[in-house]
């Protein structure tokens, strides 16, 4: 990868977390512990896009659980 950033040709893939957090990953390298590919791969653009379609709400997993629950528990 150039570290400019302007000629980025290396494929790249989406990974994601427990908190169901997006990220990239260079496919030549191992995915960290604690996240997992979803199957889309492709340039940083193309996997940044895929990024915006799939993550519309940017809170972790955990806390749109807790806020749920308070939600259920108030009406109650």
């Amino acid at each position: 990868m150039e570290a400019n950033g302007g000629d980025d040709t290396a494929t790249y893939a989406v990974v994601v977390n427990h908190e169901e957090q997006y990220s990239l990953q260079p496919v030549d390298r191992e995915v960290p512990a604690g996240w997992r590919a979803v199957g889309k791969r492709g340039s940083k653009a193309e996997c940044l896009d895929h990024i915006k379609t799939v993550w519309t709400d940017m809170r972790p997993l955990s806390l749109r659980k807790l806020m749920q629950e308070q939600q259920a528990a108030a009406q109650s």
